[in-house]
């Protein structure tokens, strides 16, 4: 086939990249606002027009085909240098300064790149950037000293006024390799004081016979991780943290709450480069359902 007679849909292509990020058709098309059926028309007329198929429709295998996940890696730059071509055509006129809270988790992901195309496409706006653990963030907003965070929440504490970029579950876990008794003091790797996860672990997580002895204490995730997978104890962790030598403990402690990540001004913080940023966030979430974050 001529390669002039092939076309790459940009619709298709966010179809391909929301069925990666939801897991399925279903769910991207519930994301994207369309039906299954419009979502695989799309996909099947993309398919036609490559000659070759994108995802793998067998039961049992892999979601997509070689070609499928080849196609996702320029999915992405593509998406990304299409959707900026558009903005910037609307010469940006913004000025300001913008004080931004972001947690660990955030610092590698959608919103790096969302960031950087804010910036490219508003160069008359300064953004000072500022990474520390969740409560702390909510502090300094409280303060006055950020414009705008993106802290995590548990999901009951989610305000009218908050952007949702992801909801994640929170898990008790540890290594296969560890035995925990039936009773005593069980070991607990923990994030600093700054952590609303410990709080809550030291908090409800004592009632009834649950008995935590703090044995770890570290600000990464990384390290938290390298530690339960060490065997050191049992953590609190996400989803995305999960690894294959973990498993999740289900007995003698309390169940925890599910997380939301969310954009959260401070009180007084408005101005239209703060609203540009935060509706660019929106716009990804209207694409794709949500944002994807670091593992």
């Amino acid at each position: 086939m001529e390669i002039t007679s092939r076309r790459l849909d940009i619709d298709a292509l966010r179809a391909l990249r929301a069925i990666r990020l939801h897991g399925g058709v279903t769910r991207a098309a519930d994301a994207l606002g369309l039906t299954q059926s419009a979502v695989s028309h799309k996909l099947k007329r993309m398919e036609a027009s490559l000659g070759c198929e994108l995802l793998n429709r067998r039961p049992g295998g892999a979601m997509f085909t070689a070609d499928g996940c080849s196609l996702l890696d320029y999915a992405e730059r593509i998406l990304g240098l299409h959707d900026e071509a558009l903005a910037s055509l609307a010469k940006s006129e913004l000025e300001g300064r913008i004080m931004l809270g972001l947690t660990e988790d955030t610092t590698c992901s959608d919103l790096a790149r969302i960031l950087g195309r804010f910036r490219r496409l508003h160069p008359g706006v300064a953004v000072r950037t500022k990474v520390r653990m969740s409560l702390a963030l909510r502090t300094m907003l409280e303060h006055g000293e950020l414009d705008v965070a993106i802290v995590q929440v548990f999901a009951h504490e989610v305000r009218p006024t908050d952007v949702v970029l992801f909801r994640e579950s929170l898990h008790w876990v540890k290594s296969r390799s560890l035995a925990l008794g039936p009773s005593g003091p069980i070991p607990f790797l923990s994030f600093d004081e700054d952590c609303f996860y410990r709080h809550w672990a030291l908090d409800v997580g004592q009632d009834g016979d649950t008995n935590l002895e703090t044995v770890f204490e570290c600000t990464s995730a990384a390290g938290i991780v390298a530690a339960v997978e060490a065997g050191l104890g049992i953590a609190l962790l996400n989803e995305r943290h999960l690894r294959p030598d973990m498993e999740i403990v289900e007995v003698r402690l309390p169940e925890p709450p599910p997380l939301a990540y969310v954009v959260r001004r401070a009180k007084k913080a408005r101005n239209p480069a703060l609203e540009s940023l935060i509706s660019s966030m929106q716009e990804e979430i209207s694409r794709y359902g949500r944002l994807a974050l670091a593992s």
